[in-house]
């Protein structure tokens, strides 16, 4: 556990948004309001969803109660890419003062838009954020998400600053000088994703640094699955609380749900600007509160792009809420797009990082490689030896405790590859952590 303490993070009551602790009933009262203006805004505004709700039938009228949002058609990542790129937008496109849009590495890229309403929407859920964080004004917040169409830098930046804070705006890469920043203006909060906070970790040490001597008491991590050993592992490190942040650029950016400070035991969703659902991947089916399947969200607000019922592909469940009123999803560590289905078996990344955490002598970097000899799947795990583990003997022994620990508690057998020290490629956004080589069916 940190040594800061979390009773001289955690927000006071007094500080917090009256709806953060409002009734249930309060909630939803809001919730069905803000949900009837979304439909007709979306059905009235938006061809694209006009259509689609004609062709199933519905109407927002039909919006009697919450759960009469079942009866309306989910949205995807391929409605924006064939829409690409502005005809998903529901206000003019004059009206739009921001674009962002997603990378396009695996097709055309998602393009989303923001009023002037929505931005400062987007910069009060972020700045909720980092107050369930810990953050307080005045503190100097260092942001290493990536600036530009990602996200995750601009609505960061700006989520902090409508907090009161001081924003340092690093970007990523660079990470000698990441830590040089960190040293010189001793900033307390830390921004970035969690697998590039272990590269800057990694820069710590070849400096011969003591990164616990350093500023930073709270690192605010998103934009890709981590598990809680991986929270461990930040945690004792920088002797600094490391707290989840979610979101996604199709419904606002990061912001949409946040874990607090207090508890960590889950991110609680900002409910009066998103609605979640949890669907069974497979038949579309709403879940009962507590069973696990793919999270659905409905935005509440949004003006420029409004989406319903859009699917995320991530798995998690939702959970009463604990510090808040507003529920919870627990931490996602995997998406159903990211499954692996090695002979026969459901595979996570977050299943085998569990593993490799398990590994004294190993490094928290990891590539995972799957091909195919014969009619047979074969998957390869590439990891890194820590330096004072980096004899033969020792790789040895760690290559079977890898693979003992994998086919142990996922299942499967696998082939371990035990690289060298800063073998595995960094990445400043997020990690890729599988290359599949599988010919094509």
């Amino acid at each position: 556990m940190p040594t800061k303490r979390i009773a001289d993070l955690a927000p006071r009551r007094e500080e917090l948004d009256p709806i953060e602790i409002a009734s249930r009933d309060e909630l939803r009262n809001l919730q069905l309001q803000r949900l009837r203006w979304t439909l007709n805004h979306a059905y009235h505004n938006s061809p694209h969803y006009r259509q689609r709700f004609d062709s199933a039938g519905v109407h927002p009228d039909d919006l009697k109660d919450l759960s009469d949002l079942a009866k309306f058609p989910f949205t995807t990542k391929q409605d924006l890419r064939d829409t690409y790129p502005f005809g998903m937008f529901a206000v003019p496109r004059e009206q739009v003062v921001r674009i962002h849009g997603s990378s396009g590495t695996t097709g055309k890229p998602t393009v989303v838009g923001y009023t002037k309403k929505d931005i400062e929407t987007w910069a009060e859920v972020v700045a909720r954020s980092i107050r369930a964080a810990g953050g307080r004004p005045g503190m100097k917040v260092h942001v290493a998400y990536g600036y530009g169409l990602f996200t995750g830098g601009l609505g960061a930046h700006y989520g902090a600053e409508r907090l009161g804070c001081t924003v340092i705006p690093m970007s990523g890469g660079m990470t000698e000088r990441q830590v040089q920043m960190i040293q010189d203006f001793c900033p307390e909060i830390i921004m970035v994703t969690p697998s590039y906070m272990l590269a800057i970790l990694d820069v710590f040490k070849a400096q011969g640094q003591d990164p616990r001597l350093c500023s930073l008491q709270i690192g605010i991590f998103g934009a890709e699955p981590w598990t809680n050993a991986m929270r461990q592992e930040i945690e004792e490190a920088f002797d600094m609380h490391a707290v989840d942040i979610y979101g996604l650029s199709e419904v606002i950016g990061p912001g949409v749900a946040s874990e607090c400070i207090e508890t960590k035991d889950g991110l609680h969703v900002w409910e009066d600007h998103f609605y979640p659902e949890i669907i069974d991947p497979v038949t579309g089916e709403v879940l009962p509160e507590g069973e696990k399947g793919e999270l659905v969200f409905t935005s509440l607000t949004k003006e420029a792009l409004p989406v319903i019922r859009y699917r995320t592909r991530d798995l998690t469940r939702l959970l009463p809420g604990t510090a808040r009123t507003m529920r919870r999803i627990e931490k996602i560590t995997g998406r159903s797009d990211d499954m692996m289905i090695v002979r026969g078996v459901n595979v996570f990344p977050s299943q085998i990082e569990e593993q490799i955490f398990k590994c004294k002598g190993l490094a928290p970097h990891y590539l995972i490689e799957l091909t195919r000899e014969g009619r047979l799947d074969c998957l390869t795990i590439h990891v890194e030896v820590l330096p004072d583990h980096a004899d033969e003997a020792s790789r040895k022994v760690l290559a079977a405790e890898l693979a003992h620990h994998v086919k142990s508690y996922i299942g499967i057998s696998s082939r371990i590859h035990v690289g060298d020290p800063g073998s595995i490629e960094r990445s400043a956004g997020k990690a890729k952590r599988i290359v599949d080589r599988r010919p094509k069916d």
